[in-house]
């Protein structure tokens, strides 16, 4: 951030995008939420399309850790490219409701 002429600030975003958009470099966004190392678990992975930052990550994460067996959710991010995202679960999750809840947060399952 920038103190620029007559009082007005100017906020750098790397790779593009809004403010509310810029990569919080705090935090790992592609952390594991809830990772689980039970070799029992079964593992779905496959693409997401349009999402940009953290902010869509967090977004995504939220709305596949809502599905009922959902145990943890990786993700892969691929800045306005097709991330991958990983769902551990207990019992098989249906395309149908992977597909749902990433429409949900705004984006759509891609093939990768």
């Amino acid at each position: 951030m920038t103190l620029a002429p007559e009082g007005r600030t100017e906020i750098d975003v790397a790779g593009g995008g809004c403010a509310c958009c810029a990569i919080d470099t705090t935090t790992d966004a592609s952390a594991p939420v809830n990772a689980a190392t039970d070799a029992s678990l079964v593992e779905a992975s496959f693409g997401v399309a349009g999402m940009t930052c953290g902010n869509c990550v967090a977004h995504v994460t939220q709305e596949l850790t809502a599905i009922d067996g959902v145990d943890a959710v990786e993700v892969d991010l691929v800045n306005g490219g097709v991330s991958g995202v990983t769902v551990r679960s207990r019992a098989p999750i249906s395309d149908a409701a992977i597909a749902a809840a990433v429409e949900e947060a705004g984006y759509r399952v891609a093939e990768r």
